[in-house]
């Protein structure tokens, strides 16, 4: 496997204290193309009791650095009193496919004897902004042989078949008297983009023991081969941005090392995470985000060798 070199351009944008919904975070940046070289950044902001809120920015690739602009509407709030999704609703993909938008996004709720739970739901719109639930309860969740949670994913449409890799999480154990979640990375199969088949395929396992976290997958296929960029973490460690291989989108061969670290200061000096890969004029681009699990918002980087 080829090593790979990314230059990191700078933050794009941070949320703070922008209004009673955006008071903090900006995670789970994704990049959504409008016309030449104007984008549509969804990502997830928080309120100042910590329920999350999607919402977006435009962004501009001649100065994506130098974006101006503020998040404006709520796209996605929280759900019901009682449903999967009543403590946030954290955007975590978004495809297009036969002229309708799917938002994915990662329900929240709290719990008492864990921290909390997360499933996945499905929003879809016409026109990128007026995002409808297309129901009150999530399409994955805990289930029969995933007894924990499901959250982060990465969803490809096709006509055959859609796919996707999404967060699995195998354990809660304690940790110095506090539950410690681990979660690696599953694939799943759809005819339609919202009833799936899990058959339990691990598509990015734990490197070892003591790693806990393996986090939002980035899937592309690209010059022949599926690649996925994801986030890692090991236990009492902050996050850092993997890679990974595959000729068939199933099997993945991990790269050992990171492809993306922290800076010497900054924004991102102490963890870089959440990335999202996307090609524009030829060239590929990665949004991620910094410190604190995107509380110091997110920036992008170029790749410069493959």
């Amino acid at each position: 496997m080829k090593s790979q070199k990314w230059q990191k351009l700078g933050q794009i944008f941070s949320s703070s204290n922008l209004g009673s919904h955006f008071a903090s975070h900006a995670s789970l940046p994704m990049a959504v193309r409008l016309q030449g070289n104007q984008y549509e950044v969804y990502f997830s902001s928080r309120d100042l009791n910590n329920v999350s809120y999607t919402t977006s920015i435009r962004m501009d690739m001649t100065m994506p650095v130098n974006t101006m602009g503020l998040p404006t509407q709520v796209i996605l709030g929280p759900g019901d009193l009682g449903t999967f999704d009543d403590s946030g609703a954290m955007a975590t993909w978004f495809t297009s496919y036969k002229q309708k938008n799917y938002l994915y996004y990662i329900g929240w709720n709290l719990g008492k004897t864990v921290p909390f739970r997360n499933a996945i739901g499905l929003a879809v719109s016409d026109n990128r902004t007026d995002f409808e639930r297309i129901a009150a309860g999530p399409i994955l969740d805990r289930s029969l042989y995933e007894p924990h949670f499901c959250a982060s994913c990465c969803v490809i449409p096709g006509d055959d078949k859609w796919r996707m890799w999404y967060l699995s999480c195998t354990e809660w154990r304690m940790n110095n008297g506090y539950p410690e979640h681990r979660y690696h990375i599953k694939y799943a199969e759809s005819q339609d983009g919202i009833h799936w088949i899990r058959n339990g395929i691990i598509a990015i396992d734990f490197a070892d023991k003591n790693e806990i976290a393996i986090s939002r997958p980035s899937v592309l296929f690209y010059q022949g081969l599926w690649r996925m960029w994801f986030s890692f973490r090991q236990s009492g460690n902050s996050y850092r941005i993997g890679y990974a291989e595959s000729a068939d989108g199933i099997t993945w061969k991990r790269s050992p090392d990171p492809v993306l670290d922290v800076s010497k200061h900054g924004w991102d000096s102490q963890m870089v995470e959440y990335p999202y890969v996307f090609s524009h004029s030829g060239k590929l681009y990665m949004l991620y985000n910094g410190n604190d699990y995107g509380r110091t918002g997110f920036g992008i980087a170029a790749l410069e060798k493959l």
